[in-house]
């Protein structure tokens, strides 16, 4: 009963599971809330001057930042890291290059694509830049 599309990363060339296979859901969004949190912190402690309402505005350009500048130069935001995950290029899996990292970003500010997900398990922020998250 329906079609077999194989384990998530297939299409991919990517191992069912182990280092190089697609993150799974649950540890995406762990990493995610890492990341948020720490952003909160940043936002709260030195940008909001204590107020609460401008946190989470103020947060929001730090998430962005933040993924800009470590998924940029590392290829994974603190989050990603404690929680062993990187942002790869699908073409030969390397390190994505600045301006797919930017549309990367951009995309995932907006959080609508971040929700939008194809078999792969991969976000359409992912897609649409060419990157796909796996384990390390």
């Amino acid at each position: 009963m329906g079609a077999e599309f194989g384990h998530r990363g297939e299409r991919l060339g990517l191992p069912q599971d182990g280092p190089g296979s697609v993150a799974s859901v649950g540890r995406r969004v762990g990493a995610l809330f890492i990341d948020w949190a720490v952003a909160m912190l940043i936002a709260y402690g030195l940008l909001a001057n204590g107020e609460p309402q401008a946190t989470g505005n103020w947060a929001l350009a730090v998430f962005v930042v933040m993924s800009l500048l470590t998924v940029g130069t590392v290829g994974s935001t603190p989050g990603k890291r404690l929680l062993g995950l990187r942002v790869v290029a699908v073409e030969g899996l390397g390190r994505l290059v600045l301006w797919r990292v930017a549309i990367r970003t951009v995309l995932l500010g907006a959080a609508v694509p971040a929700l939008v997900w194809d078999r792969d398990g991969r976000g359409l922020h992912d897609r649409l830049s060419g990157a796909v998250q796996v384990r390390t």
